[in-house]
């Protein structure tokens, strides 16, 4: 059984604070390699930030979850992505055309279930490494919600609760279906 599991959906959704509250409770996360990105570059050259070069962003955020889903193949039990692969080569396609996303996922599967969280305007905040607004935000949860179902995978929308609550949620599907095979 493929155990990891993809997190994705709307930039400041509450993402990151639901993988925190995942590894307080002893699972495996990889955190966005969006943000390691970010903060690499803000303490480099900055030629891959987002804001300045999207593209060069995009294809070292596919190198990095590359890397990391092929690390996570490493661990026995559930390994929890805040943001993958396809989140990556999404942006990079709705970029410049590229059409490498089939290709890559094929090769690179997550779990069968993929949980995005919604755009969640009361918790969204900006800072020095989320720079956008949340209109973009939204468009970009509106194209990931578009783009996994035809990659095969089914889509949970998490339900605006608390991040506790969040957890117990995604928990709790994953054991069912544990059952249920």
């Amino acid at each position: 059984m493929n155990r990891s599991v993809l997190i994705s959906g709307c930039s400041g959704g509450g993402k990151s604070t639901l993988l925190q509250e995942l590894a307080a409770r002893g699972h495996a996360i990889v955190e966005e390699p969006g943000r390691r990105i970010v903060s690499q570059e803000l303490k480099g050259d900055g030629a891959a930030l987002p804001w300045v070069d999207m593209a060069a962003f995009a294809r070292r955020a596919i190198e990095m979850a590359i890397a990391d889903h092929a690390a996570a193949r490493e661990q026995s039990g559930w390994t929890f992505f805040d943001r993958g692969l396809i989140d990556a080569v999404a942006a990079l396609q709705h970029l410049t055309g590229e059409t490498i996303l089939e290709k890559l996922s094929v090769a690179h599967r997550y779990h069968r279930r993929v949980f995005l969280t919604p755009p969640w305007p009361e918790i969204y905040t900006t800072d020095p490494e989320r720079r956008h607004g949340f209109d973009e935000a939204v468009a970009e949860y509106d194209r990931l919600a578009a783009i996994y179902p035809t990659l095969g995978y089914d889509v949970v929308t998490l339900p605006k609760i608390a991040v506790a609550d969040r957890a117990d949620f995604i928990l709790d599907c994953l054991s069912r279906e544990t059952r249920q095979q």
